[in-house]
């Protein structure tokens, strides 16, 4: 069997070889971007912007980014006096604005809160039957196992009405959290050895709390981190219509399909490593820095192996600083700016400064470094990955549920644009591609 592989992978190799010159003599926009870095056009929506550069004349132009959910700044959903006052329901807040189009009341907010909160309870003996007796190493496989499952409990899955998809959003919303934190709990018992804990959900905690208090032996969390969590969940809530499972989300939708094979499909495409994972690999990158630069305050010595990694002499040997740089941010990622304050109050509570420190320090050193070596011209900043990893250190939360945690923020983002596709685009997606092999004339069998 293996040489049967061996085989057929050097027979795939030869037949499916198609050169770079291909894709710019067809003009083919691969991965939907434009030759100046710009995502190619194939939607409108309301829900969400990112604006990271302007254009004068045909010539991108970098600008401090901004996030926009439904047309308000995400720093003012954030930072605003009311929000900073709040019981960590910031999240909830975030999710009803993403779907209905407009800030919820104070009756609203807390009705939908409540709501959540009924809805967070998983089907009868559903850990025990879908997550404990298929065990996995991969939350995220389980999460989207999960999710496809939540199908057969439905009893009106494949209902598309808007008042429908309105009762799967929140049911979703609702109930991802629940699912990977149960996950995470199966996990260290089936991989781990530890004993199974399972609490029960608490619905007069928020997202963020009740998320904490699952994954947690004894249950408690500090006020900090509930603010900082919540927080978090608000800036991965949504980003645009373009982002990879977004996208994958949309795609699925518009052939007419139920909600959790969309979510399914949108789940698969952030369990990738280019998307979803990159603040692992950004944990992987900091621990290689910590044992090999002997002085993290040396800005040298720190200079000297960031080179390496970016000449592919150490890393991974990719050559990418991961956490700098985004698709379409430039001068910087809003979404870091607010992460890096929490991560400054974080580390000043938890004794962590010094490790604070060399990330502020690669903060300095790896644009210059990066337009040393590169001399590409192109502005890098820290994104939005380069902080939340060493933020959910600093609070305790396992590396093996930093992608579902994007998933269950990103949620309330997913079913918004899939209500909005199937109410607004109504045409399934279908871009071309173009055959570049040669007519063949067919050989029977015997003469091969």
């Amino acid at each position: 069997m293996e040489t049967f592989f061996k085989t057929l992978s050097q027979e795939v190799q030869q037949n499916d070889n198609i050169s770079t010159d291909m894709f710019k003599k067809f003009n083919v926009k691969r991965g939907l971007r434009n030759e100046d870095g710009s995502g190619v056009l194939v939607g409108l929506t309301e829900i969400s912007s990112v604006m990271g550069y302007t254009k004068y004349d045909e010539e991108v132009v970098p600008v401090e980014g901004r996030l926009f959910y439904r047309g308000y700044d995400v720093n003012d959903l954030v930072n605003s006096d009311a929000a900073l006052s709040a019981k960590h329901s910031l999240f909830e807040e975030t999710a009803y604005l993403l779907l209905a189009g407009k800030l919820p009341n104070t009756e609203e907010l807390q009705y939908f809160k409540s709501l959540l909160a009924k809805n967070r309870r998983l089907p009868k003996n559903f850990v025990r039957d879908q997550l404990s007796t298929f065990r996995t190493k991969d939350i995220m496989n389980a999460l989207a196992r999960s999710v496809l499952t939540l199908y057969s409990s439905d009893d009106n899955p494949d209902d598309t009405s808007l008042d429908n998809l309105l009762r799967q959003a929140v049911e979703l919303v609702a109930k991802v959290p629940g699912i990977v934190a149960y996950a995470y709990r199966v996990y260290l018992e089936a991989v781990k050895g530890k004993s199974l804990i399972i609490h029960k959900t608490n619905p007069e905690f928020s997202a963020a709390e009740d998320f904490l208090s699952l994954i947690r032996d004894n249950g408690a969390f500090t006020e900090i981190e509930a603010r900082v969590l919540d927080t978090a969940l608000v800036l991965h809530a949504d980003h645009g219509g373009g982002n990879n499972s977004t996208f994958a989300a949309r795609v699925v939708t518009s052939s007419g399909t139920d909600t959790y094979s969309a979510i399914a499909a949108a789940l698969g495409s952030l369990k990738g490593p280019l998307h979803g994972g990159a603040n692992l690999f950004v944990m992987k990158m900091m621990d290689e820095i910590k044992e090999n630069v002997k002085d993290w305050t040396n800005e040298e010595q720190l200079r000297s192996y960031i080179i390496k990694i970016l000449n592919g002499e150490a890393g991974n040997g990719s050559g990418k600083i991961y956490g700098f740089g985004h698709a379409v941010y430039t001068l910087s990622d809003p979404r870091a700016i607010i992460l890096k304050k929490y991560a400054q109050q974080l580390a000043e509570e938890k004794n962590r400064t010094d490790e604070l420190g060399l990330y502020l320090a690669m903060e300095k050193i790896v644009p210059e470094a990066f337009a040393e070596i590169k001399g590409a011209g192109k502005v890098i900043a820290p994104n939005v990955d380069f902080f939340s990893g060493f933020v959910y250190d600093c609070m305790g939360i396992p590396r093996e549920v930093y992608t579902p945690l994007f998933a269950m923020a990103r949620m309330a983002g997913w079913v918004s644009h899939r209500i909005e596709e199937i109410l607004v685009q109504k045409r399934i997606m279908r871009p071309a591609y173009k055959n570049v092999t040669t007519i063949k004339e067919y050989i029977p069998i015997e003469n091969r």
